[in-house]
């Protein structure tokens, strides 16, 4: 066979031939053309890969037509089913088979469709000769797709059945006139050298048996089971004319079905069909028309009845919009997503149902139940709740409806503490009890003070209010109780007269919260972070209450019950800001254990320690407030403290602290059961309910409920967020009483300089003594920090140390950064080891230390570094530290501009934060009477005296005397 000549003309043939094993088949040739532009004889079969050569005479289409051939070609069939090397003859011999041809015809037959499909527009194909010449004739593909009808003829004794065709409105003879089925799925038929395809994609074998027959026999005896396994599978799809039997057309308005399956123990699902009159089809079908038979006597009717597929599928489509996935594929069975599902997957689908009834009835959804044991209640669940308030309680009358149900909400109590989810009703259907409704609920019961109504307890306002923002839930209030959900709304309270100074915005709405506080007989934890005025603002509110107590002539004491370090800190603030309050500090070994003339004051303070030690005093004494401050110190519920501060007695009660959660969500049941008993249920339940469902299961919801109960009585603002109010720095001395046995050590050695330098000014040898004042006084200075740093032997404690470590613990729980600064490397030394021994981690700098700036960088980058002690002579200038908004100066020094400089490491250009600077002085020591001369020496520090000695020169002998009284 010669080969074409690319270089010549020649043109691309599509030929139709028939397959010895595989049937019709298509092959591309590329035919050399001769002179007269007529196709020659000589042809080669063209494959992917050998026509590039012919590239200048084929296009884009021919390529793709090509590759999809290669696909057919025996070789590439052989190869793709028997992987080892086989000739094609040894192939067909051996392995090919009916079955084999039943697997691949289909696959060619998909190919082929594509094919002829490309070629309806582009034209080309031909008919080969039994030579294997490819160009034998043309052959034209119709332009339109050819109907078929379907003739049946019944009499009494048979059926006699036959297609007809038409193409352009034209009957076609096809029969005995050599036509062939080319292609079977879908059918291509050729006849007179014309490719006809069909409408619905008609079979090829249908027409097959009439290519040489007139038509097919159906006797009496075979016609039912051949009318409904053949014909009425045919009416579906196509054109049908019938004489002896009816063949009616019915249109009906769909309807959506949901059947709910529960299967106990399983997952549960609905299934959806589609009602068309009084016939129903599953999802999922692509059958545009069903045909359904019935017969009467001898009379056969075909109903057929047409289906909007389109409408079926938007149907199916919501019901995956709103969260349900198909688990099947025979029917159209849907579940709901694992994800999605709560508690028990049995009960998923039918809550699916009750939330989404309204949605899918609006949307035309029917809902029914598949044969069942267990009969479903399907409707909205909605609880009517109504409040009503009595001096302390409040009575809670709720009605749940299931569906069109109503029942007494009490009676789900047991199913809802035990998360018994079937509620049985009086009709024995079932309803199913919303796995959510466990944590909604639970402790609307469990809190509750009754067996057989809801009551609650004034102070769990906040699940009323939770009650009230339920979207299931409908509240009723009485008009007074309406005014006290509206918490967050609290009116504004006149600050007291005797209130000396000024409140900060947020500081005033702390009051007026007090004040809301006291209206409603709630007790209150004001827990604004450390810095932002608790004290001040408790003092205002104790004031206001004198004030009242005046004016009606009655008399109230209140309780602060508070660390020991913090006594005198607020006997100073009181001094400040409220004058006017009599205050009794019932604390040291010498106090009056006779609580009756307690009446003679307005505040009483005193320690937990002692507080311990009292409690069988204090507990005959009928209190106004007691307050609590540091009340994190009584989170353990098992402690004397707590167990001390319950069995106190007042009208209101408070607690005050920066951090009321130190480790743990039950650090809160002991505060806020102190002060509203009954809140938050026994220990065991919160614990249970609460604690090891945030903290262990990260429960979401559980943290919410939690949050709606106690949120009326934590009001807690950071410094973060009241940081506009803030002044750049704020400046608070804390006023730290010593120890017994520091203050003994003090005393001791105060009285042996004092004596002899009293008597060196009256004999004149003052001058000689400075040195001996300079030691003197520095060591004075120690003692009060902590007399271990010039006695090494001792092994006692000092109150300004606690003092310290109390503050510092608090700031570093608030997450901050604190420069520590103190001017004697032996005091830095002691919380060194302080430090090393609880693990926290901390940067240090004195005179001896090298590499500052590396330090300094690491503790400015490095978020866990969060304390940084520093020697005032080493760190007081030079040093940006911006990333620490707290400064704690642990000893006073002469010069305040030495402090200043201090301060400014912290407190300069870059800074972002509000910045908190707290002194530490201890009371009754030369420290306090330095703080003196510090204000009085204030135009001589502001000049240019920086050192201690030019400071300490220009002190008198009245100045010295008063450091040394």
């Amino acid at each position: 066979m010669l080969r074409v000549n690319s270089s010549l003309p020649c043109q691309i043939v599509y030929s139709l031939c028939k397959h010895d094993y595989f049937g019709y088949l298509i092959e591309p040739h590329i035919v050399q053309l001769n002179p007269h532009g007529d196709l020659s004889l000589t042809y080669q079969r063209l494959f992917t890969h050998t026509a590039k050569e012919f590239n200048k005479h084929l296009d884009e289409t021919d390529f793709k037509l090509i590759k999809l051939l290669d696909e057919t070609e025996q070789d590439f069939i052989i190869k793709k089913y028997h992987k080892k090397t086989i000739r094609p003859f040894e192939f067909f011999s051996k392995f090919y088979d009916e079955k084999f041809y039943e697997t691949v015809r289909p696959k060619i037959e998909k190919k082929l469709a594509e094919v002829l499909d490309i070629l309806k527009h582009k034209g080309g194909l031909y008919l080969m000769d039994k030579d294997g010449w490819p160009a034998e004739r043309k052959i034209e593909i119709a332009t339109e797709a050819a109907t078929v009808l379907f003739h049946f003829r019944r009499n009494e004794t048979e059926t006699r059945y036959f297609p007809t065709i038409k193409y352009q409105g034209m009957r076609i003879d096809f029969m005995f006139k050599d036509a062939q089925v080319v292609c079977n799925q879908p059918g291509w038929l050729l006849l007179s050298d014309v490719l006809y395809f069909f409408e619905q994609s008609m079979e090829g074998k249908k027409l097959m048996p009439f290519l040489n027959k007139r038509y097919i026999t159906i006797p009496k005896a075979t016609e039912e089971t051949y009318f409904e396994k053949f014909v009425a599978p045919l009416i579906e799809k196509y054109h049908v004319y019938a004489e002896g039997f009816d063949i009616k057309t019915e249109k009906h308005e769909p309807k959506a079905t949901l059947k709910i399956i529960y299967i106990e123990g399983g997952v549960s699902q609905v299934q959806l069909y589609f009602k068309y009159g009084e016939y129903a089809f599953a999802a999922g079908s692509d059958t545009k028309v069903t045909v359904k038979l019935s017969k009467n006597a001898d009379d056969y009717t075909f109903t057929r009845i047409k289906r909007n597929l389109d409408w079926e599928k938007e149907k199916y489509l919501f019901l995956q919009h709103l969260g349900l996935k198909k688990v099947s594929a025979l029917f159209y069975n849907l579940e709901l997503p694992v994800s999605a599902e709560e508690g028990n997957a049995s009960y998923g689908i039918i809550n699916w149902v009750n939330e989404n009834i309204e949605t899918l009835k609006e949307s035309g959804f029917e809902i029914e139940q598949a044969s069942s044991q267990k009969r479903f209640v399907f409707g909205n669940n909605k609880i009517n709740f109504e409040i009503k308030e009595d001096n302390d309680w409040f009575d809670i009358n709720a009605i749940v409806y299931f569906g069109v149900h109503p029942i007494p909400f009490i009676s789900l109590k047991n199913h809802i503490l035990h998360k018994k989810r079937e509620f049985i009703l009086p009709d024995g259907e079932i309803a199913v009890i919303p796995e959510k409704w466990f944590t909604q609920y639970n402790s609307l019961f469990s809190l509750s003070s009754n067996q057989n109504e809801i009551k609650l307890k004034k102070h769990h306002i906040g699940l009323i209010n939770d009650l009230a923002e339920d979207s299931i839930a409908h509240v009723t209030l009485d008009r007074k109780l309406q005014k006290l959900t509206d918490f967050e709304e609290i009116g504004d309270f006149s600050m007291p007269e005797g209130f000396k100074g000024e409140l900060r915005h947020y500081q005033k709405a702390g009051y007026n919260w007090f004040s809301f506080l006291r209206e409603y007989n709630f007790g209150g934890c004001l827990a604004d972070d450390m810095g932002l005025g608790k004290t001040i603002q408790t003092l205002a509110m104790l004031q206001k209450l004198k004030e009242e107590n005046e004016k009606s002539g009655t008399r109230g004491t209140s309780l602060i019950i508070m660390p020991t370090s913090l006594i005198y800190n607020w006997q100073n603030e009181a001094r400040k800001f409220t004058p006017a309050l009599k205050i009794l500090a019932h604390t040291g070994s010498n106090r009056n254990k006779d609580v009756s003339h307690f009446d003679r004051f307005d505040i009483v303070i005193t320690t937990y320690g002692i507080t311990r030690v009292d409690v069988d005093l204090l507990q005959s004494f009928y209190f106004n407030y007691i307050i609590l401050d540091e009340s994190q110190n009584i989170k353990n519920a098992s402690s004397k403290s707590f167990k001390a501060v319950r069995a106190l007695k007042s009208r209101h009660k408070l607690v005050l602290s920066g951090t009321p959660v130190e480790n743990s969500v039950s650090d809160l049941w002991t505060q806020l059961t102190f002060l509203n008993p009954g809140l938050l249920g026994t220990q065991a339940y919160f614990t249970e309910e609460y604690v090891q469902a945030i903290e262990k299961k990260k429960d979401e919801e559980k943290a919410r409920k939690l949050q709606a109960i106690i949120k009326p009585f934590i009001l807690r603002r950071t410094k973060e967020q009241v940081a506009a109010e803030l002044p750049p720095k704020t400046e608070q001395i804390f006023y730290c009483d010593m120890s017994e046995d520091q203050a003994a050590y003090y005393e001791k050695t105060k009285s042996a300089y004092r004596n002899d330098l009293l008597n060196s000014m009256d004999n004149g040898t003052y001058a000689k003594k400075q040195i001996q004042i300079l030691q003197g006084l520095t060591a004075l200075r120690q003692l009060a920090n902590h007399p271990s740093m010039i006695d090494e032997m001792y092994t006692s404690d000092s109150g300004k140390f606690e003092n310290v470590i109390h503050t510092l613990n608090n700031v570093l729980k608030g997450g901050h950064k604190v420069l520590v600064f103190s001017q004697f490397v032996k005091h830095l030394e002691i919380f060194k080891r302080y430090l090393t021994e609880q693990k926290i981690d901390f940067a240090y700098l004195d005179g001896a230390t090298h590499n500052r700036g590396q330090i300094v960088s690491e503790f400015q980058e490095n978020e866990n570094l969060k304390v940084f002690l520093i020697s005032i002579k080493a760190g007081g200038v030079g040093l940006n530290l911006t990333q620490a908004d707290y400064v704690f100066i642990l000893d006073p020094w002469w010069n305040p501009a030495v402090e200043q400089q201090a301060v400014d490491r912290t407190h300069r250009i870059g800074q972002q934060k509000k910045v908190f600077i707290y002194k530490f002085i201890a009371k009754d020591t030369v420290e306090e009477k330095i703080l003196a001369l510090q204000n009085r020496k204030k135009t001589l520090a502001s000049s240019l005296i920086t050192t201690e000695e030019s400071f300490f020169k220009s002190l008198s002998k009245d100045d010295i005397r008063e450091l040394l009284n």
